[in-house]
């Protein structure tokens, strides 16, 4: 296992479609690395990471809560990765923040939709005012 890594990951992916061969936090980065078995390799920055948690607190409780736009976590880090069984990781964020639980399919569909995922973000912060910063 590398430092900042979850190592080697083989074996049954539980349905999911997409399977990781390697999750490593670059803590000076502020950036998680995953690569998955089909060769993709994504880079995902802390802030992006927070402000499209797959939690409830972020993406709400169902169609009367749509959920809410993440401002000012440019500076966020994430402190911890935790395995959670064989689908997902629980990232833990040093503002607090922890309760997503991103399974493999999740962060697969992050990293192919960064750009255009990152573009609408920006254009919610600004149509409420908001900003990146604290």
């Amino acid at each position: 296992m590398m430092p900042g890594s979850l190592g080697q990951t083989t074996g049954d992916s539980g349905g999911d479609r997409h399977w990781p061969s390697e999750i490593r936090l670059r803590r000076a980065e502020r950036c998680l690395e995953v690569c998955f078995e089909d060769g993709a390799r994504f880079s995902l920055p802390a802030e992006f990471l927070r402000v499209k948690s797959p939690s409830a607190e972020v993406r709400g409780h169902g169609a009367r809560d749509p959920g809410r736009v993440v401002a000012g976590c440019r500076q966020v880090a994430i402190t911890a990765v935790e395995p959670v069984g064989r689908y997902a990781v629980r990232l833990i964020f040093d503002d607090g923040h922890e309760s997503g639980l991103y399974s493999w399919s999740t962060l697969y569909a992050l990293g192919q939709r960064q750009g255009e995922l990152w573009a609408e973000y920006l254009a919610q912060l600004a149509a409420r005012g908001l900003g990146r910063d604290p």
